[in-house]
């Protein structure tokens, strides 16, 4: 739990950031077996208003990946943004919320041809590629489509680097795209991403400058492009402090003006973890306590697996804020408690050392904040222990 408090009532102080209209006695009240996850959908909303204000000229395009709850896609959808996909399985998801494919970007950069060639036929056509194969690929199965190439750049100040897996070097993205208009393709525009939960302002001014750079280079080659994607990393707060999207917005809007030839006529963003993040709340019960070679073990029946997935991958640290049925946070009723899942896997263990009344006892509840990204889309059944159930307000 965060240092920084704030008040909420004269019986209840939460973790700063806490989504107001999820507090603890909100969902204590909630009729529903445990584990499941609790979203505001105000609050997703509110993201998107607070988005646009920061970065005006920049189109939010949601990244379906991050929470694909057709509720969150609805009211994603109400506010006017559009969307990213991964597969042809996510763009299947918007259009069964009456989502056109064409105001849809897919942008994973290698793709089965079969999900290609449907999405095409289902009237998406922008596709991002980062190599020749690729490029070959889309030509074959989807000729005439429009083609944005994503650029690798430094992403050393995320927590999740991407750079490894994806993206060409500036020169490469060149030749890509001198290659296009060759196979009948249309050379659209360039896409970047500065990393997962991106943590350096700096990080997007370098990612412009390079893409500034090539569009130079590009328009040297009589390539004009039409739209600059400048991708995902935005961050949530996880109980440790992070760029504000005003801080953000500012540095991009500046680098926009100071480091571009020309203004595409697109600009667009795929946020994912920074509109849904901190939106929602996963409510768990305790299902036993136990000591350990003098550590304090408790057993949750949400778990790695079937909800929190990224805990395991973070190694336990990120703090998220988490507060108890039991209400009595103060510190000398504390103690540190290693805080596992319910299958019968000793990796399946989320937080180390978190600090938690030493009252908790089987049937108690804790309640896990800042849980809206990657929850639900990474849950399994390992197991048998079956992903989160889901309750939303607002919307």
């Amino acid at each position: 739990m965060t240092a920084s408090m704030v008040r909420t009532g004269p019986a209840v102080e939460l973790p700063a950031g806490w989504p107001e209209g999820l507090s603890p006695e909100v969902l204590g009240a909630i009729d529903l077996p445990t584990p499941f996850l609790a979203c505001d959908l105000d609050m997703v909303a509110d993201r998107f208003t607070r988005f646009r204000a920061a970065l005006p000229r920049v189109r939010p395009h949601y990244a379906v990946k991050c929470n694909p709850a057709p509720e969150v896609l609805r009211t994603v959808a109400a506010q006017g943004a559009g969307f990213e996909v991964a597969s042809l399985g996510e763009l299947r998801m918007l259009q069964g919320i009456g989502v056109a494919p064409a105001d849809v970007l897919y942008s994973n950069t290698v793709k089965p041809a079969a999900h290609v060639a449907a999405a095409a036929e289902a009237g998406l056509w922008r596709f991002a590629a980062d190599s020749a194969g690729e490029l070959g690929k889309i030509a074959r199965v989807a000729p005439g489509s429009a083609v944005y190439v994503r650029i690798r750049v430094d992403d050393g100040g995320s927590v999740f680097p991407l750079s490894r897996k994806f993206g060409a070097e500036v020169h490469h993205a060149r030749a890509l795209l001198q290659q296009t208009e060759r196979l009948g393709l249309r050379p659209y525009g360039l896409t970047f991403h500065v990393g997962s939960q991106c943590v350096e302002t700096s990080a997007w001014r370098r990612a412009i400058a390079s893409a500034g750079r090539l569009m130079r280079q590009l328009a040297a080659d009589g390539i004009r492009l039409e739209m600059l994607d400048v991708g995902g990393g935005f961050p949530a707060s996880y109980g440790a402090p992070v760029p504000s999207i005003d801080q953000i917005g500012t540095v991009v809007e500046t680098s926009l003006d100071d480091l571009l030839p020309y203004q595409p006529p697109l600009l667009v963003a795929e946020p994912g973890r920074h509109m849904v993040a901190e939106t929602a709340v996963m409510v768990a019960s305790v299902l036993g306590r136990e000591q350990r070679a003098g550590e304090e073990w408790l057993y949750l029946d949400v778990g790695a697996y079937n909800g929190l997935m990224e805990t395991q991958q973070m190694g336990g640290r990120w703090p998220f804020p988490m507060w108890s049925s039991r209400h009595d946070h103060s510190a000398v009723d504390q103690v540190p408690v290693t805080v596992t899942g319910p299958s019968c896997d000793s990796s399946d263990t989320m937080f180390y050392g978190a600090p938690l009344p030493v009252t908790l006892a089987e049937g108690d509840r804790l309640f896990i904040a800042s849980a809206g990204a990657y929850t639900l889309s990474y849950a399994s059944s390992f197991n048998g222990f079956p992903p989160p159930g889901t309750h939303f307000t607002g919307g």
